[in-house]
């Protein structure tokens, strides 16, 4: 069964609770505690403010359905994320900007167990999101910028202005409750086809594995032995401690530039032909190179297969179908190179952990 919630934000949701909690790993009173409620799901989310612009987030629920939202209040901020359910191996992400009105998909019987970074404050936002920006690849700064330039000019802004006022611009609009009621749309809809397949691109760069200082951080913010001030200025320092971390563990695909410009002309391919695409052995030899060289180049900027990259890439444009059209199934599995409806279906439910159909139905509810 999938619930339909409509929100202002995530949080809106959800119950009060308390520091008293037997669940919590430590708490103090200062603690925002949100429980889960019953019908939906069981756990909790703790938020923890360390100061103005900083808040650390433990979460650890799991839901009994699946839940699909759109929060109506856009925010904008800048959010590491640490998953920890599931052992090793788990990505962990930085969501910068998250401007539009995003529709949250969240499946249920999966334990989520996960720390937040986020910050919220605009030399804060600015400071961390040009940081990750200057250790991803050229081309993937461009796209983040090009979507970022994409908001803007959807909230009516005009054309002409640099990056960081932009960011200033639109920071100050969300803080100050300043956009129009008639703007709250997800970015599926705001990014014109050709930006929106790209972002698979900007995802990939977004997600690296927990490394072993990354993870001994983590243990550390999860047995932290102080309480008050000294608990808060602790965890302040962690959760900085862990970001910066997160950082430094960004790097360039090591490739010579030709090599990695045929990767990237490959990928370009796979986006646009992925109803009919080539096969890899006529792939190598479109970008001039060969089948070994184009799958270890797929592993080093992507960290997975032509093959993955290109269901990525089908899925990517489904969701964004099943979300601004009402076509068939059938219709929306065969535009994303699918001649099967049940392939389909199964390859979105591993993805999403949501059925097509059912996933279209609630957007279209939503919309309504």
């Amino acid at each position: 069964m999938t619930s339909r919630l409509v929100v202002d934000r995530y949080e809106d949701w959800l119950l009060k609770g308390s520091p008293d909690d037997a669940r919590l790993l430590h708490a103090d009173r200062s603690d925002q505690i949100l429980l889960y409620p019953s019908p939906v799901g069981q756990g909790y989310r703790q938020n923890i403010s360390l100061r103005d612009d900083l808040t650390l987030v433990i979460m650890d629920y799991r839901l009994h359905r699946d839940v699909v939202f759109i929060p109506h209040r856009p925010t904008v901020e800048a959010k590491f994320e640490f998953p920890l359910a599931g052992g090793t191996g788990q990505p962990s992400r930085f969501m910068a900007i998250t401007e539009s009105n995003s529709l949250g998909a969240l499946t249920a019987r999966q334990r989520i167990f996960e720390i937040e970074v986020i910050f919220q404050g605009y030399d804060s936002i600015l400071t961390y999101t040009q940081a990750c920006l200057e250790r991803f690849p050229l081309q993937t700064q461009r796209i983040f910028e090009d979507m970022i330039q994409c908001f803007w000019r959807f909230r009516g802004g005009r054309l002409g202005l640099d990056l960081k006022t932009i960011l200033h611009r639109l920071h100050a609009y969300a803080t100050q409750g300043a956009y129009r009621a008639d703007t709250g749309y997800p970015f599926e809809q705001i990014l014109p086809e050709a930006l929106y397949t790209q972002t698979v691109d900007l995802d990939y760069a977004n997600r690296l594995p927990l490394t072993a200082q990354v993870e001994a951080t983590i243990g550390q913010i999860l047995s932290c032995p102080y309480q008050g001030e000294t608990r808060r200025r602790y965890l302040e320092k962690k959760a900085l401690e862990l970001v910066k971390l997160r950082i430094q563990a960004i790097t360039h695909p090591r490739l010579a530039p030709a090599d990695l410009d045929s990767i990237y002309q490959a990928a370009s391919i796979l986006r646009s032909q992925m109803v009919t695409p080539p096969t890899v052995e006529a792939l190598s030899r479109q970008v001039s190179t060969n089948r070994l060289k184009l799958n270890q180049g797929f592993h080093e900027v992507y960290g997975t297969t032509p093959f993955q990259y290109l269901r990525d890439c089908r899925l990517g444009l489904a969701r964004r179908l099943l979300m601004t059209s009402d076509r068939p199934i059938e219709s929306i599995a065969a535009a994303v190179g699918y001649s099967s409806r049940n392939h389909f279906a199964k390859a979105f439910r591993r993805q999403t952990g949501l059925n097509p159909k059912a996933f279209q139905m609630q957007v279209q509810q939503l919309a309504s």
